[in-house]
């Protein structure tokens, strides 16, 4: 309900707006949406798009492996 109060604030200082105001206002509006859908896609393409290197798998493998650490000490019984 909120939301819809500020809606209505809003409006009250739009219809004042000449109507080709009102156009620029529409068409910035809907820049903005679309920015945020583009944006939206960037994310998600960014957690859910293949790995991409000009390393072969076995040297990103052989690198990971070199560059482990094991610092365990086993206690003889």
């Amino acid at each position: 309900m909120e939301s819809l109060a500020l809606i209505d604030n809003y409006f009250g200082l739009i219809d004042s707006l000449t109507g080709e105001n009102k156009i620029k206002l529409m068409a910035r509006l809907s820049a903005s949406i679309a920015e945020e859908k583009e944006e939206e896609k960037d994310v998600v393409d960014m957690f859910f798009r293949a790995f991409k290197s000009k390393e072969s798998a076995e040297e990103i493998i052989s690198k990971i492996r070199a560059g482990r650490s094991f610092n365990r000490k086993i206690e003889s019984l």
